[in-house]
């Protein structure tokens, strides 16, 4: 998901402290009860028509799953104003209840482990519409420069059963993909995730476009796209590229989005192959700023450079990029091909890809000016919570989770402090959990497996208190001593300062370390905070 400009922390604070009272509803939205965790999602075939008119769809989701422990009951989910028309399991209606946006199935028999069942879930109803997407969840209805419709929907955060039923959580993706048909008014192209399977005219007014993943994918990412289109091909190496944008804006897409081959260039070298290759890499222009949906990137940027013309970093190095490419498309590796299991690990998706913003810098204009890039992203953490939220109650952490998880993975960098090997550390951690679910404990023993190093403190520190580490410096007798103040009590982490031109690695702790030093005043001390993201008192 994409920060919100210069006003994002205030937003996610205001989310954030609005969500603190916690609910039945959330604990259905975000948890892990035995009806959702006792089967295993395969296949979804999503099957909608779109009224554009009505701002109304029908239409139905065919789940086949395995149960992994003997079950008759399991749950899925689907908005409260969505109006359920039918469930068929075996040619027959199943019974179910509904609470909240959670709805519990009934089958007639128990269902036996690791046997494949597949049932249809037909509704119909006006999905919620966004009123900020992507930020605020739902659709957007608008029309292109010459009248046309133009829709758009994005879920982030709010929830994919906003528009249909599915289960709704990150623990599962289905993992034989999914298809996603969608009829729309003839006139109109609907493009979704995926390879494009075909279209055809219903003799209704409306045509349906077929689309399939072949790859898990998140329930959010699944998504539609309806617009008067222009499909624009090329490629890079064996990998598709299409862009899918207004009749009024090829010439420019064609011209602006050149970019992207750069950046694939880059992405691939440092994180390893596109990991949705057999679904292809396509941008879709959209009438909201941009979302990561997967295989079918959400682009909104107006073909402009920057945050929508402006520097998100302060610096001026954000403006040779198109940042809605570059840090949408970071998500295909972080957050799409790795996804947290619970949205308390959002910092995942989102500190990894914005890391990922310097990483594209670097590739182009070098290591100076990507720390000089991350560093202005660094002065807009407002360190007022935890970047972890609470777990099981669709819970994110602090809007900090983007910079912060940015800067946390620089200081990563430097306590490395071999640029070769973190690389590689960098690449064997995308390519290790390609396809996979993790989290925060997961991302924590990889790191210290391959470092080699005590890091669960560091992790900790920044990511489950508001607080960063602060550098103690006391000079006294020609002795400079210094500390770390910290929440986790064995918090260590190595820091470089220079003293009269000369280098030096110290080692902090929570207790006092005296080195002996031949300079009489504290300004004499330079800290290396654009390497460790700290703070300094002297």
């Amino acid at each position: 998901m994409i920060i919100k400009g210069f006003i994002f922390l205030s937003l996610f604070i205001s989310l954030n402290l609005s969500a603190q009272n916690f609910t039945r509803k959330d604990s259905l939205q975000g948890g892990f009860s035995k009806e959702r965790m006792c089967f295993d999602v395969k296949h979804y075939h999503l099957n909608i028509t779109l009224n554009i008119d009505k701002k109304h769809l029908s239409g139905y989701n065919e789940i086949t799953f395995e149960p992994l422990e003997k079950t008759s009951k399991i749950q899925l989910d689907l908005f409260e104003n969505m109006q359920i028309d039918s469930i068929i399991f075996q040619n027959k209606k199943v019974e179910f209840t509904r609470e909240y946006n959670a709805v519990f199935i009934q089958f007639p028999t128990i269902l036996a482990p690791q046997t494949t069942q597949k049932l249809i879930f037909y509704y119909n109803g006006m999905p919620q519409i966004a009123k900020n997407a992507p930020w605020d969840g739902g659709f957007v209805f608008k029309n292109d420069s010459n009248g046309k419709p133009w829709v758009g929907v994005a879920v982030q955060g709010t929830g994919a059963s906003l528009w249909y039923p599915v289960k709704d959580g990150q623990t599962d993706e289905p993992d034989w993909g999914a298809q996603i048909s969608v009829a729309v008014p003839n006139g109109l192209m609907n493009v979704s995730n995926g390879r494009f399977l075909g279209e055809k005219d219903l003799k209704n007014g409306y045509t349906r476009w077929d689309w399939e993943v072949k790859n898990p994918i998140n329930n959010y990412n699944i998504t539609l796209n309806v617009a008067d289109y222009v499909e624009i091909k090329d490629k890079i190496d064996n990998l598709d590229l299409k862009y899918f944008v207004l009749r009024e804006n090829v010439s420019k897409a064609k011209k602006h989005f050149e970019e992207v081959k750069t950046m694939m260039n880059c992405f691939q070298t440092k994180f390893g192959a596109y990991p949705f290759a057999e679904d292809g890499y396509k941008l879709v222009e959209t009438p909201y700023l941009g979302m990561e949906h997967q295989s079918a990137v959400a682009y909104g940027n107006q073909y402009k450079k920057g945050y929508l013309g402006s520097d998100i970093s302060g610096t001026g190095e954000g403006m040779f990029f198109d940042f809605i490419i570059i840090h949408e498309t970071g998500h295909e590796w972080f957050g799409n091909s790795i996804t947290s299991r619970d949205v308390a690990d959002m910092w995942i998706h989102e500190g990894f890809t914005t890391y990922a913003e310097s990483v594209y810098i670097e590739c182009v204009k070098g290591y100076e000016t990507a720390q000089k890039y991350i560093n202005g992203q660094g002065k807009r953490v407002m360190n007022d919570r935890p970047v972890i939220g609470k777990f099981g109650v669709n819970n994110e952490g602090s809007g900090d989770m983007y910079n912060k998880g940015a800067m946390l993975l620089n200081t990563l960098r430097h306590i490395v402090n071999n640029d070769n090997q973190w690389w590689e550390i960098l690449y064997k951690f995308s390519t290790a959990y390609k396809h996979k679910i993790i989290d925060t404990q997961t991302v924590i023993t990889f790191f210290e497996t391959e470092t080699k190093q005590k890091l669960a403190p560091i992790f900790a520190q920044y990511l489950n208190y508001k607080n960063i580490p602060k550098l103690d410096l006391q000079l006294t007798d020609n002795n400079l001593y210094f500390k770390w103040t910290a929440d986790v009590q064995s918090f260590e982490m190595p820091v470089e300062i220079t003293i009269k031109d000369k280098l030096l690695r110290l080692k902090p702790t929570t207790t006092w370390k005296r080195l002996p030093v031949s300079i009489q005043s504290l300004d004499k001390i330079s800290v290396h905070q654009q390497k460790f993201y700290i703070k300094v008192t002297k």
